[in-house]
């Protein structure tokens, strides 16, 4: 037998020891506690984001997850009890953070789009439209410069003559876009106006909208001119026009990949709605066609002021009509307004040519002039024959609504954007209870978890569609 001992040194450094290793393990499980309800929460959030609403990415290509989940009542309660659905029974979550589709004026969405457009295009995509920009708002700003002279000429040519009892005279066709509008001079012949319309009061961009709150990165130099475009782009691709329209629907439908849905959309002339923003077919393509109208009349105006044999020809027409009126004085101030008709005239056949797919030269030559002076008394009559030609190097109606769009307030073309979007959710694929402004796009949380030893633990949770 030998005898055993420990010092109290041996014993005091044994115990301490013990209760290091006991920490250590305690600690562990804490850690270990902590990153598995970390990674339940992860796992958690990935899963309801990936519950993004199908047809908005398939049709539109951007992600959101539809709050209401198709029920038309939205609570952030949804979020959370999805989040305890997949598995965080024991936390408590708290969203600190959220972001919509429709926030700041639909910038998520612009976002994900201009993501999207550089991902399938490249910025190179809109490099040679870059440069043209300056031209674009030197053209609009010569056509508002414009309709205050198409406003007063009848107003003159009536003062000058004072009668307006002459049957045929060359203003005829601005006596009916001031008694008709221009809707009732430039369609083609083959083309069926649209009659369909829509509630103004409960498109997004009207109505109230749920709004997020938090602090969320937000892409820089989203508004730039390259941006711009790539926004633009995406809207021509994904949204009808009138020239669209004006197609045969089976090389329409080709073309875009509607796969028969179109008839069912709620508006078709859709590009020009997000440029105007009216209820109407009618009213939307009436507004952008009269845009056109001016800065056509404008430019037309520029040529004939150039154009020694017209400048004669109206010459010769003001001494006739003058002399007709027994006021031979008018003759100077009558052919200067004949010259305004005769641009007016060659525009209304300029947007007919438009509206049939073709395109019209940016400034017009003698060869390319379309409209005589003889057939100016017979626009308006119904008898006129005048439909345009094709000129390849030309500009397109297409290549307009790209001007417009570009030199139109971003943030409403952004939400008109997103009141189509919604509209064709709803009309093509029967989603009635949708809304854009449900659609979450980044969401925070902060949860709170017990661990061992009766401690709270709490952590940021994140996800964004990025």
């Amino acid at each position: 037998m030998k005898k055993g001992e420990i010092t109290i040194f041996l014993s005091l450094l044994f115990v301490i020891l013990m209760a290091f290793t006991a920490g250590i393990l305690e600690a562990a499980v804490m850690q270990t506690e902590k990153n598995l309800y970390r990674l339940e929460a992860d796992r958690a959030i990935f899963s309801i984001f990936g519950e993004y609403q199908q047809q908005l990415l398939e049709e539109y290509h951007v992600f959101g997850l539809d709050g209401s989940y198709g029920t038309g009542q939205y609570s952030e309660k949804n979020i959370i009890r999805r989040m305890h659905y997949y598995g965080t029974e024991g936390l408590e979550h708290e969203i600190t953070g959220i972001q919509y589709l429709t926030d700041s004026r639909g910038q998520p969405f612009r976002e994900q789009v201009t993501e999207y457009m550089e991902q399938k295009y490249g910025i190179g995509l809109v490099k040679d439209i870059v440069d043209m920009t300056g031209e674009w708002e030197d053209q609009s700003i010569q056509g508002e410069n414009m309709r205050e002279k198409e406003e007063t000429i009848l107003d003159e040519y009536r003062e000058l003559s004072q009668t307006t009892e002459q049957e045929e005279t060359p203003f005829s066709c601005l006596e009916t876009i001031e008694n008709s509008g221009i809707l009732s001079l430039v369609l083609p012949k083959d083309m069926d106006l649209s009659g369909k319309k829509i509630n103004l009061e409960g498109q997004a961009s009207y109505r109230a909208l749920i709004t997020g709150y938090g602090s969320f990165p937000a892409r820089k130099n989203l508004n730039g001119a390259e941006e711009k475009l790539l926004f633009n782009e995406y809207i021509m691709d994904n949204f009808g026009n009138a020239a669209d329209s004006g197609r045969d629907d089976e090389l329409a439908e080709e073309e875009n990949g509607q796969d028969g849905k179109k008839k069912n959309k709620s508006l078709l002339y859709e590009v020009e709605y997000i440029l105007a923003g009216k209820g109407s077919d009618k009213e939307n393509l009436e507004s952008v066609l009269f845009k056109i109208f001016l800065i056509r009349m404008s430019l037309n105006y520029v040529y004939l002021m150039g154009d020694s044999s017209r400048k004669s020809q109206a010459e010769t027409l003001a001494v006739v009509l003058s002399v007709l009126m027994f006021m031979p004085e008018i003759a100077q101030p009558l052919k200067h307004l004949i010259l305004l008709a005769w641009a007016a005239g060659e525009s209304i056949v300029d947007l007919r040519s438009l509206l049939s797919g073709n395109r019209v030269p940016l400034i017009k030559k003698s060869e390319n002039w379309q409209l005589p002076l003889h057939a100016l008394f017979l626009l308006g009559t119904g008898t006129d024959i005048v439909d345009g030609t094709d000129t390849q190097d030309g500009i397109s109606y297409e290549d307009y609504l790209r001007a417009f769009l570009f030199l139109e307030n971003t943030g409403d073309v952004t939400m008109r954007t997103l009141d189509r979007t919604e509209e064709n959710l709803k009309s093509i694929y029967g989603l009635n209870n949708f809304r854009i402004d449900y659609c979450i796009t980044k969401l925070e949380l902060n949860t709170k978890a017990a661990v061992t030893g009766g401690l709270s633990y709490r952590f940021p949770v994140y996800f964004g569609y990025e």
